[in-house]
């Protein structure tokens, strides 16, 4: 089509547990901490959230980040920074329900559309932070506050060079069969209250 620049770039898909089972009020205060807890973890790690290009709905949205990240740090120290800050923000809502999140990451091709990315890749992410083996992972009886899925191309390509900050054999590999077709991913394994994700490290401003 004319006019269509299609790129390559890495998205994050996050999701509300169990959204539709609050209340107005309840809904509003996990949006607000939802939305802290993301910018808490960017900052952490030097990201400008203000720069990524996101699809929000009433539970999560959906996040195309700039070329220049990298990948390894999104997929490792964001995410640590990310579980420490939901972690955190469960110690201080008292009687309020737990703020439990899935997300997803993965990297491939897209293009700007008027309803937001178009392409597999946002379909991806999307049936990925959907799964139900996903969801799994935020049992009533489990204490972690963070799902986290990446793809399995993600996983080859960034994961498994040791260069992120989460080691692969925190990692299982899922299916996840939706709309007729298979996809594949490594969902994060661990337990206790931070869902066996190390503490996030502080970086030091240059």
């Amino acid at each position: 089509m004319n006019g269509t620049h299609l790129v390559y770039r890495l998205l994050m898909a996050v999701d509300i547990q169990a959204y539709s089972r609050r209340d107005l009020r309840e809904q509003l205060l996990a949006q607000s901490q939802l939305h802290e807890a993301l910018n808490r973890a960017a900052a952490a790690i030097g990201l400008d959230r203000a720069r990524w290009s996101s699809q929000v709905g009433g539970d999560g949205e959906l996040a195309t980040l700039p070329e220049e990240v990298d990948p390894a740090d999104v997929a490792g120290d964001f995410v640590i920074a990310l579980a420490g800050a939901l972690h955190t923000a469960n110690g201080e809502r008292g009687g309020e329900p737990r703020l439990r999140v899935r997300a997803a990451l993965h990297h491939g091709t897209m293009t700007a559309g008027p309803f937001g990315p178009a392409g597999d890749a946002p379909i991806v992410v999307q049936r990925l932070v959907d799964a139900q083996a996903v969801r799994r992972t935020l049992g009533p009886k489990d204490e972690r506050d963070l799902a986290y899925v990446v793809s399995d191309s993600l996983f080859d390509d960034v994961i498994r060079t040791g260069l992120c900050s989460l080691p692969p054999e925190a990692f299982q590999p899922v299916r996840v069969h939706a709309k007729g077709k298979d996809f594949h991913g490594y969902v994060h394994v661990g337990t206790g209250p931070a869902g066996g994700f190390p503490a996030p490290a502080l970086r030091q401003e240059a």
